[in-house]
This record gives structure tokens, sequence and C-alpha cells, in this order.
């Protein structure tokens, strides 16, 4: 097993839709005790139409601001709602702010209830609308300075260039990208891209052993690239330690994950997906059952997933217990 190198996290942003202030400040707060704490990355989810944190790249600019260290990361953006020379510009200022802290995830494919929303997206063009690798290979030219127009030239007193403004060398190369199925896996792996292991994958092969599944991805993404066995690959689990953790605490932590327990192991629905369960115990009990993960035995880099609907301080104690307890058992050094 390699030892554990890299330890983020990874948040939703919950907040009260009829308040939304205060679950963004929440948010930075939480990225700013990361950094104090000595963790490599924070990543945003990105949610649309819920709840949860719809532009994690301006939830970032703000954060890039307060910190000056940590990594902060996407994980993931769903490109289908992305227009790929558009989000470059944005990529690209952002991680300018950020002094190149910038980690950007993203998934291709036909995005979570694009049929709803498709005409607000795309109003009478969303069937012509590449949503696959092609997609992705689009933002990854725009981010390496490739050409986006074929004019170039002054007018007036105004200057055009021919790639996205600004361009940031070595941006492309932080790029991930999230991964349900060995196909995807192999296209990571062929762009040289970083790898982000999903917790929803889907069952291949009459196999239903989700940690297995995760493994021949990490494989698969690896037999691809071209940096082989370098290649990065993290691996994103749900963990709650429970150390410093109050009876209250650990009580509603045991019914979270208890109302999550149905749906794994059993495929659900027509695309028959596995969902990864949910960690719950002492940092000892934790870091036996991750180090008997045949996945996060491939893998050096961790992103723990914190779970949805807890309270600010229910993080603070998660994410403490992460840095000074289940890390250093995993072979982690905290950073700083």
């Amino acid at each position: 097993m390699r030892p554990l190198r890299r330890l983020g996290f990874l948040t939703i942003g919950l907040f009260d839709p009829a308040d939304p202030g205060p679950g963004h400040a929440s948010v930075l707060e939480i990225v700013e005790l990361g950094e104090r704490l000595g963790f490599d990355s924070a990543w945003l989810r990105s949610r649309h139409l819920q709840a949860g944190i719809s532009s994690p790249l301006a939830v970032i600019a703000a954060a890039s601001q307060r910190t000056s260290r940590i990594h902060l990361g996407t994980a993931v953006m769903p490109l289908g709602l992305e227009n790929p020379f558009r989000l470059a510009e944005d990529l690209a200022t952002v991680d300018l702010l950020a002094g190149g802290r910038l980690e950007p995830g993203f998934s291709t494919g036909t995005p979570l209830h694009f049929e709803h929303l498709r005409e607000a997206l795309y109003p009478g063009t969303h069937e012509l609308e590449d949503l696959g690798p092609g997609r992705l290979e689009r933002l990854l030219s725009a981010l390496r300075g490739e050409p986006v127009t074929d004019f170039e030239g002054t007018v007036g007193i105004e200057q055009y260039l021919r790639s996205a403004q600004p361009h940031v060398p070595g941006l492309a190369a932080r790029v991930w990208q999230g991964v349900g199925s060995v196909a995807s896996a192999e296209t990571a792996g062929r762009l040289g891209l970083n790898l982000l292991t999903s917790s929803v994958v889907r069952a291949e092969d009459d196999v239903v052993d989700l940690d297995a599944i995760q493994r021949r991805h990490i494989d698969a993404f690896r037999a691809q690239h071209p940096d082989g066995e370098a290649a990065r690959a993290s691996l994103g689990p749900v963990v709650i330690p429970t150390d410093s953790a109050t009876p209250d605490q650990v009580a509603r932590y045991a019914a979270y994950v208890e109302s999550r327990a149905g749906r794994v192991g059993v495929p659900q629905g027509p695309g028959r997906l596995l969902f990864a369960p949910d960690l719950l115990g002492t940092s000892e009990q934790l870091a036996e059952r991750l180090s008997a993960l045949a996945a996060f035995q491939a893998v050096d880099e961790l992103v723990v997933a914190l779970p949805f609907t807890l309270e600010h301080a229910d993080y603070v104690q998660i994410l403490t217990d992460l840095a000074e307890r289940l890390g250093p058992l995993l072979g982690w050094t905290p950073a700083g």
C-alpha cells in the first residue's frame, strides 16, 4: 500500500434557500480551517437547482483571498452545462487569483436531469451539443493556449489575440476527470488528466463489488496514461471519524449513515448504479477499513467527502479528527 501523501476534503456547501448567505459563509470558514489544519486540498461539489453550491468557481475565488497554501478544487463540474471557451477564461482567471492553486475537476456525458433543463441551456440546439469527451478536449485545448478564433490583430486601439485570455501555463495539467466507468477512466488516461475515482459507479460485467470496480478504473486509467503508475488518482469516500465527537454527534452521524445504507451493495435503477458505503468509527477503525480496500491501496491521495446535512460544528469536529488522528495513521503528514 502506498503511504498517503495528500489529504483533502469535499463539501456540497449546503444552505437554506430562504437565506443562502450563512451557508456560503460556512464553506469559506471551513476552507480556512482546512488550511490551518494542514489539509492539502479543499474541494467543492457543483450542484444546480439544489440548495448546494451552484457556482464553485465564484466561491473558490473568494476562498483564494482568505487562504494562501491549500489547493482548491471542483469535484465535479458537469461539463455539459458549461461553455468550454468561456469556462477556460474563468478557470484561468480564478487560478491567477489563487496563485496557481486551482484543481478543476469535471464530468462528461449527459448531465443529470438534462432533459428537464436543456431548453433553458440550449434552446433549439440541445440535440447538436457534444456532451462527451470532445467537449472536454475543447476545454483542454483552450486552457493550453491553442487558438479559439481565426482572427488576430488590432482594431482601432484594441488588440485581439487568438487564444483565450488570460492564459496560465500548466493549468491544463491540473485538470481532473470524475469517472464512473472503465471507458471514461481510459479516456481520462489517454488525455493525460488526473483521476477522481467516483463513489457512484456502474455495475460492470455482473460485478457488483464497488471496491473492485474502482480499482479496475484506476488500473485502466494508468494503463492509458503517459505517466503510467505515477499518474495521479484519488479516492473520495464519505469518512466520519468519531474520536472527539459528542454522544449526540455520534448518534446523528449513525442515523445519517443508516439512512443511506439501503442503497449500498445493490445496483440501483436502470443504470445499475453502485454507491460506496459511508465509513463511520474511530480513526483506528477507519484506518483499518480503508487500508483493506483494493482501490485505496492503489492511490496516495484521499479526498474525504463530508456528509451533506450536518452542522458547521460537526464539520469542524470531523475535519479536526481527520487531520490530527486518521491522516497520520494512514502515513500522512499535515502541510506546513
